[in-house]
């Protein structure tokens, strides 16, 4: 294994306008260049990682012996070139260059590149432009075919000692290594890249997909002579529940994770049980106008995972109905909705057929 994976992390991150750089800031969980490290020591394809970063006192205590921290430059050239002199000194045959602000390639694209080096000396990756592409050329504008232009990403592959002389003797800004190759037609084998293996430049790129979650939870005591709602559905039975609206716990508790999800409190606040007007209202309503709320804001739902906690009856005769119910009042597709059905093992109120409970956990998304 004679293969050596680069990583540059010294850019000033100017378009990302945070008071952090981007490949320091927090992505899923992690420190965005962290994703790479991982993907990389995973993937067992390497003798050595290098990061090249300004910042040389980033913690690497969680990961390994196999990671070697180096001092960056002013441009991406120039950290490239000190990261290709390092490990020249280690007599690498081969060199993977890779940007931190990549963070979703797979370890699967990590094995085609470098599977495809062993025919030859650089492999690049690359995926077609989706967007109708012009060019500009001495005040006029030309269109160019989408089909024959390459969006090129890294990691990219190189015999080391080729790409050190290049980069050696370069004397222009490049905003690849696959250029250097490029302007003196040296021979670039291109594969197919990932449509996932995005570049993170603004800040926007990282909060698109916030998702924030919320439980839900209600339970109503089942007495006699009162109809039976669960999920929108009536349901034939001696007892119903007891409440101030038609006293549906999954309505309810679907309302109340969603509410909490999207950080607009809870289903008391908007329909008091106080108020005469929400007097036997149906839930369905009630539900449609958080939905309404919800689609008017900057959210939109994911799915709802809903527990229904009853002795009886038993849920699964009811299921598929109550999630076309709740699939029309929350505009979801039915695969969003779980629905299962638990009984209380004959413990407690709940056991004895005295109550009925309802827990839901809602996933959304807030879009800026």
């Amino acid at each position: 294994m004679n293969n050596c994976f680069i990583l540059l992390a010294a850019g000033q991150s100017k378009r990302f306008k945070s008071s952090k750089h981007k490949q320091f800031a927090s992505y899923r969980n992690k420190l965005l260049y962290e994703h790479s490290i991982i993907k990389a020591l995973k993937s067992k394809l390497f003798s050595k990682i290098i990061i090249v970063t300004n910042n040389v006192n980033i913690n690497i205590k969680k990961f390994n012996h196999k990671i070697k921290i180096i001092k960056g430059g002013k441009e991406r050239s120039d950290s490239s070139l000190i990261g290709l002199k390092y490990a020249k000194k280690l007599n690498f045959k081969n060199v993977l260059i890779h940007d931190a602000a990549r963070p979703d390639f797979s370890i699967n694209l990590l094995k085609k590149i470098v599977e495809s080096l062993k025919k030859n000396t650089a492999v690049v990756p690359y995926v077609n432009s989706f967007d109708s592409i012009k060019y500009i050329y001495k005040k006029d504008v030309y269109n160019l075919n989408r089909e024959k232009v390459l969006n090129t990403q890294t990691p990219q592959a190189f015999r080391l000692k080729d790409i050190y002389e290049l980069s050696k003797n370069n004397k222009n800004k490049v905003t690849d290594e696959a250029s250097l190759f490029i302007e003196k037609n040296l021979k670039v084998k291109f594969i197919k890249g990932e449509k996932s293996n995005n570049k993170i430049t603004y800040i926007n790129d990282i909060k698109k997909n916030n998702v924030k979650f919320g439980i839900g939870f209600d339970v109503h005591r089942l007495v006699p002579n009162k109809k039976l709602y669960l999920g929108g559905l009536r349901i034939k039975s001696k007892l119903g529940t007891l409440g101030h609206s038609d006293g549906d716990p999954v309505l309810h508790a679907i309302t109340d994770a969603i509410l909490g999800a999207c950080g607009k409190g809870d289903i008391g606040q908007k329909f008091s049980d106080k108020s005469k007007k929400f007097k036997n209202i149906r839930s369905t309503i009630l539900l449609k106008k958080v939905i309404d709320e919800v689609n008017n804001s900057n959210y939109s739902i994911n799915n709802l995972d809903i527990n229904i906690i009853t002795q009886t009856p038993k849920i699964s005769k009811y299921k598929n109905k109550m999630i076309n119910i709740i699939s029309r009042l929350c505009n979801l597709s039915k695969d969003q909705i779980n629905i299962k059905g638990k009984t209380a093992e004959k413990l407690g109120v709940i056991g004895k057929e005295k109550a009925i409970a309802c827990e839901v956990i809602a996933s959304v998304n807030e879009y800026d």
